[in-house]
């Protein structure tokens, strides 16, 4: 079960790729994420939680820009790929799979990368426009990823 959570934040990391380390974060915080006594346990810290939290409000706001590259751009799909597998590594980690939640962090990361670009292509394109389906995208970003950091406990 912790593969597949693993690799299903990798999927909320393909998404947005700063909404799954703060739904971690927030998930370590609230004490769903048991990491204490783990390599991970700083992402239960406070500071922790504020900078992944920023940085997904910026990257939720700045997706709404025309300048904003494509997802599947190197820059932006290696990014994806490290944080979704930094975030199933943490996820793995709470059971002694970091290796092992890492691989389906990034697995899980390319699958909502190139998955996640064409559900919101087919999306704008029945909406004839962009807008909605980007914020069909954040909406399951982040509820995904609180509910996948809450299922781990």
């Amino acid at each position: 079960m912790l593969y597949i959570l693993a690799l299903l934040i990798g999927v909320i990391a393909g998404l947005r790729a700063m909404t799954a380390p703060a739904a971690v974060a927030w998930g370590a915080y609230l004490g769903w994420l048991p990491v204490a006594g783990t390599w991970a346990s700083f992402m239960s810290h406070w500071a922790a939680v504020g900078i992944f939290t920023i940085l997904a409000i910026v990257e939720l706001v700045t997706d709404q820009l025309p300048s904003t590259p494509s997802r599947k751009v190197p820059q932006q799909f290696g990014a994806r790929i490290v944080m979704g597998a930094f975030t199933g590594a943490v996820i793995g980690a709470t059971g002694g799979a970091t290796i092992g939640g890492l691989i389906a962090g990034a697995i899980g990361a390319v699958i909502g990368t190139l998955g996640g670009a064409e559900a919101r292509g087919r999306l704008a394109a029945s909406f004839g426009k962009d807008p909605p389906a980007a914020f069909i995208e954040d909406a399951v970003a982040i509820i995904g990823g609180l509910l996948i950091a809450a299922a781990v406990a």
